[in-house]
């Protein structure tokens, strides 16, 4: 599956870009990774809230084996078959994968409310001393 194949199943996400990456590509809206195309099957960004629903289509997800001979899975889930050739399936399901990928970008929380270290934070300003 070349570049513009791609583009062309993901046009009603509008612009899209491809990159080259470990022996497969990454399709990219801006900044956001939210598939991966690998062996000719293009795989989808879930996370919690959406892997249910490629779950219960009969998707499985992209592994890989590590040198030292594990598998390891991924947070990509092969796109079903039929949104291939369905424009409106594709970007539905393509903006489920950029939303999952906007969540996994999006600070995390603690259980106290507050960031993570290493997280953005707000701060309050400290009081001058008199």
């Amino acid at each position: 599956m070349d570049a513009e194949d791609v583009r062309d199943i993901f046009r009603g996400l509008g612009p899209v870009s491809i990159r080259r990456m470990f022996g497969g590509q990454g399709v990219y809206q801006g900044e956001l990774m939210f598939a991966l195309v690998a062996s000719d099957e293009i795989y989808l960004k879930v996370d919690e809230e959406s892997v249910g629903f490629f779950r219960d289509q009969g998707s499985r997800p992209f592994t890989f084996q590590t040198r030292d001979g594990r598998t390891t899975l991924t947070s990509y889930w092969r796109m079903p078959e039929s949104a291939l050739d369905d424009p409106d399936e594709a970007a539905e399901l393509g903006a489920m994968a950029l939303a999952a990928a906007r969540r996994a970008k999006a600070p995390k929380l603690r259980k106290a409310g507050r960031p993570a270290p290493g997280q953005n934070s707000r701060r309050k300003a400290s009081k001058p001393v008199a």
